[in-house]
């Protein structure tokens, strides 16, 4: 990534969600752990598009399953973040604190 390409807010709650599912990190986990995290609901279809996207900046890769008769035969997709997907969360997050850095009593309650 260069050093001005940050990742987006959607982009980033999926690729945090996927780190904290580890092995386990398939469409309808990632999609769950977002909503039980953020209460963010989202579309497997926003979904896709975003790991696809992820997936043609390096940042998420995927593998499959092999199929099940439990999923009527159909493999399931496993998703994890890549090294080059880690190093951009870091970034973003180190600009978001950057940015938050000073100001954090302007929304104390």
């Amino acid at each position: 990534m260069g050093r001005h390409s940050f990742i987006g807010e959607f982009e980033q709650m999926v690729m945090l969600a996927l780190v904290r599912l580890g092995d386990d990190a398939y469409a309808a986990g990632v999609l769950e752990e977002i909503r039980a995290q953020t209460g963010r609901n989202a579309a497997r279809g926003a979904l896709y598009r975003t790991l696809d996207r992820l997936e043609s900046k390096g940042l998420v890769a995927w593998s499959t399953e092999e199929s099940t008769p439990a999923r009527g035969g159909h493999p399931r997709r496993v998703f994890r973040v890549t090294a080059e997907g880690v190093e951009a969360l870091g970034a973003s997050r180190e600009a978001l604190l950057n940015l938050w850095a000073g100001i954090e009593q302007t929304f104390e309650r």
